[in-house]
Formats: C-alpha cells, structure tokens, sequence
C-alpha cells in the first residue's frame, strides 16, 4: 500500500487528473455493447454532460435523482454531477411507485434520470403513478405540491415517453455552455460538499438519505484500491449494482482515482461475467458472496478463461470461508480480500490485506483501513471491550457520512461523539483483526445463550452438499428463541433435516444445532445482493406455524 495520504481533490478533478496521466488507458468497456472508452474520451464525455446539466438548470447543491441499473448513462451521470456539484441521489432498481415517491419527496430531488424497466417492473408505469399528468405536461415543467423540487424528468433510451426529456436531447443543450463556465463551477465546489446521496434499505424504517462528501468516499475509494493493489494496468470487471456503494465507490470511483478501466456487468448474469472476464482479459473482480457463488456453480465454468484474475472484493453480506477458498483456488483471485463497512462509512471501514495470511484472509474481515478508527463495545453499558469479547463495532474517521438527510434526530442517534454505530455484533482478535458475528438484532438468545448465525453458518457451509445457507432465530414458548436454518442444496443433491441435524451434532455445541431446518430454492434478496433475514424469520413463521 502507498502512503497513508488524505486526498484533498474533488471528484471532477480525479477525472481531470486522470485523463491526463492516462489518457490512451481503456476507462470504460461495455463488452455486450461494443462500447470502448478511453479516459480522454472519458473525460470528454463527461464534461460534455456537466455541461449539458447546467443548461438543464441544475445547480451546485440541486438533488438528481438516478433510476437504472448499470447502464453507461449512469458512469457518465455519477461524474458528471460530480464535476459541477449536484448531488446524486441513487435509487434502488428495485423500488416501486410508493418508495420512489417518498425518495423524490424527502431528497428534494429537482430532475429523475430513469430507464425504461428493470425485471418485472415498468418504471414509466410506476412514474406516472406518482406524476399523474405527466403526459399532459411540458418536458421541464413539472409542478407538483407533493413533490415541490421536481422539475425534469430524463428518459434513457429512444422515444421518450410524452412529459420526459430524452437523454440525447439533454446531451444536446451541452452546446448552451462554455468550457469556461463549467470550469468556473467546478473550481467553485468543496471537497467537504455533498455529492452522493444514498438511501438506506429502509428494513427498519423509512428509508434515510446518507450525505456522502467528494471528501469520504474519494478517499474510500482511494483506500480500497490501494488495497487490492489497483494500478492503471488492472480492469475491473464490475457486477453490482452502481446504486449501491459497492458499485459507485469501491469500483467505479475507485477505478478513476487509479487509472484502470472499467469493465460493468448491465444486469448480474453469471454467465455474462464469465465472458467478460475472459473477453476482456480482466484482473479484478467484485461481488456479493452470491454472485461468486453463481459464478462458480455456473454449468459451463470449466469452459471459461480466468487465469488473467489476480485480485477483486468478496463483500456486502458476510463472506463464508468455503466460497472464499474456492474463488482463490478456482477462479486464479489468489489475492482476493474480504471487505466490511455500511453506507454511512462510505462504505469500507475494515479489509483484509493481500499478503494476509490465508487463515485471516477467510476467516476475519481485516483490519482498519488507514486514518480509521474502530472498538468494539458493550452494546449496553457502551464501554470498551477487550480483544476476543464479542460486542457492537463502532468507527470513526473522514469515512463517516455528514449525517442522514434532514434527520438530525436519527443521525445524533447513529453518530455519538463522532463514533458511527454500526449496530453490527462484532469482535476483534489480538492482532486487530475483526470478525463479524451479524447484526445485533440478529443475535439469537436462546435460553440465556448468546447464538451467533453467522457461526452456525459458516460450519454448515462446509457440508459439501449445501450451495448457501441463512440462519435465523425464532420464537420458542420454552427458550425465547430457537435456531432456524434455511438451507439452499447444489443442483442435484439430497438430504434430509436429520441428515443436517446429524451434521451438526458432529461438529458444533448442542445448544447452536438448528431445531428447524427448511430447504429453500431460493432466498428472498435486496437488490445488492443481501439475503433478507427479516423476511425469511416471517417465512418461517408461516411455515412452521409459530405465532
């Protein structure tokens, strides 16, 4: 890793630097589209949408809204908002009508960005819904008393529904404006402005806005990169989504700061980022461990190329160590690292490091990045706890966001004193190494019994017959709780709850060993690849017939 810098630059000036030192390097490559960007023609493009955004009206501090999954329409938009101020607000692709409207409503947002559809949800339909007489009105002129900020809504793609501006007529207003204006706007904003706006699941609540500066998450970014050892030589294969901070900070961001190309996946396919693995000879991969593990269990993965794969980030859900050790052995990713931190850290707070030993590459989630601070505390009495107690992680540093978007009450909450509470269950080794138990509310206490699923899950994934596992707690008239595991087998096998319930007797303590086990084709998901264990405890609870 380099020196343990802080970068003081604005996310328009990365682009600008970047494309300066590397201006012939491949930026942005869309394998099924045929479209190759280089950072010059990069940076152009995106000045040139800047540009096009000013005449549009927007504003240093105005809110844009972006409703699309990896489409190059949403690179060009995350920095182009960047370089004159605006800031972006994504939305989760898989939102409807009524959460799209409490987005808009509570981000301010001025003007939405959006594609035709996603999956099986209509986004115009869903539009309409919430602006009623769209097609009655002039593209730009918007006026709304639930939703008082709206004003333009962008269509990208061809024949754009009546009330919607097309993208490509946006692209054209770039002629309204100077270079020398856009250069005046972007020399005007702050380092410690916000620019990126993300919405928090919302599975306890209404959704909250985290207010991220160029400040946190350029130098997040900047981190993460250094520790998978990015350079201008490496490309990054991309399948998460771009809504979510894996997808805009450790991979889109952090590929500008180090002058590598960018490599996205529209809509994870595992088969799609096979080939373009192979297609585009790259180096680095991300993903959810359930993208890793689709890829690995995709029929025709003997039949790829992989060997040019070197490094990438396992992250966002807790990473089993089985899957771990088959990406590193079966995929080349020898120096693969597991990443930890939450939307309000932007996001990465821990990783392991390359040359890690194997047993803390797989089994922790590493140590602090740099200029980071992180405890674990006594979720009760708030009091430090000492290596090897399990406790909630708390963190402090540049990382930590403003604040929840007009929630001073909820931000106050979740920042004390200028620690983040991350609400995550947690513990750390003498060596500084933390290891993540689950979420604080996903503890099971049964009997008096402190219960982590993540231990019981990591156990159950090395049953050779299992492809993924999700524990929860339920509730139980004589323990409070018991243990419940859903269990996913891989294509073709069998077995029987007291095949797994004999499983366990073997290997782990009487009380940890699942009451309930349920086989399950799938898991419910959110749309960053997450298994939600909120709705599965209400799945059990049906099926086992529990009150």
């Amino acid at each position: 890793m380099g020196e343990y810098i802080m970068i003081e630059k604005t996310i328009g000036d990365i682009v600008d630097e970047t494309a300066k030192k590397y201006p012939t390097n491949d930026a942005l490559v869309y394998v099924d589209r045929g479209l190759r960007l280089n950072y010059k023609e990069f940076k152009d493009k995106v000045d040139m949408l800047a540009k096009s955004l000013m005449a549009l009206g927007i504003k240093r501090g105005d809110h844009i809204a972006v409703w699309a999954y990896n489409v190059p329409e949403w690179v060009y938009l995350q920095f182009a908002s960047a370089k004159i101020g605006a800031v972006l607000v994504t939305v989760n692709t898989y939102y409807k009508a009524k959460e799209l409207e409490y987005l808009l409503k509570q981000s301010d947002s001025t003007t939405l960005f959006l594609v035709e559809s996603f999956k099986d949800v209509n986004y115009v339909e869903m539009v309409r819904k919430v602006v009623p007489d769209l097609s009655k009105t002039e593209p730009g002129n918007i006026d709304l008393e639930h939703l008082p900020f709206l004003k333009n809504i962008v269509f990208i793609g061809n024949n754009a529904p009546k009330g919607m501006f097309s993208f490509s007529e946006v692209e054209d207003m770039h002629q309204q404006i100077s270079d020398d204006q856009l250069a005046e706007r972007q020399s005007s904003l702050d380092q410690h402005d916000t620019i990126n706006m993300q919405y928090t699941s919302g599975t306890t609540g209404f959704p909250k806005g985290v207010e991220l500066t160029h400040h946190n998450i350029v130098n997040n970014a900047y981190y993460v990169g250094e520790t998978m050892g990015m350079t201008e030589k490496d490309r990054l294969c991309i399948p998460v989504p771009f809504f979510h901070c894996f997808g805009c900070v450790m991979s889109t961001l952090n590929s500008v700061i180090h002058g590598s190309a960018m490599v996205p996946i529209e809509q994870f396919d595992a088969g799609n980022v096979l080939e373009a693995i192979e297609t585009e000879r790259c180096t680095a991969i991300q993903g959810v461990p359930t993208m890793f593990i689709a890829e690995l269990r995709h029929p025709d993965f003997d039949d790829f190329t992989l060997s040019s794969l070197r490094t990438g980030i396992m992250a966002g859900s807790s990473c089993p160590i089985e899957v771990m050790k088959e990406a590193m052995e079966k995929m080349y990713l020898k120096e693969i690292t597991i990443a930890y931190g939450l939307t309000e850290a932007s996001p990465v707070i821990t990783m392991t490091r390359r040359d890690d030993p194997i047993e803390k590459r797989v089994e922790t989630v590493g140590k602090v990045l740099p200029h980071i601070d992180a405890k674990i505390i006594d979720p009760e009495t708030g009091d430090e706890l000492p290596a090897g107690e399990p406790g909630e992680l708390i963190a402090r540093g540049y990382n930590i966001m403003k604040g929840y978007y007009k929630m001073p009450d909820k931000t106050s909450e979740s920042i004390v004193d200028g620690w983040l509470h991350s609400k995550d269950l947690a513990v750390m080794d003498e060596d500084g190494y933390f290891s993540i138990l689950g979420r604080t509310d996903d503890m099971i206490i049964r009997g008096g019994e402190n219960v982590y699923p993540r231990e019981i899950e990591e156990f159950l994934y090395t049953n050779e017959k299992i492809e993924d596992v999700a524990v929860v707690g339920v509730p139980s008239e004589k323990y409070g709780e018991e243990v419940c595991a859903f269990i996913k087998l891989k294509d073709g096998e069998q077995a029987t709850e007291d095949e797994i319930k004999s499983f366990c007797n073997e290997g782990i303590s009487r009380f940890k060993i699942p009451k309930y086990i349920l086989f399950e084709d799938t898991f419910p998901m959110t749309a960053s690849g997450k298994i939600r264990k909120v709705d599965l405890r209400d799945i059990a609870k049906d099926q086992l017939e529990i009150a």
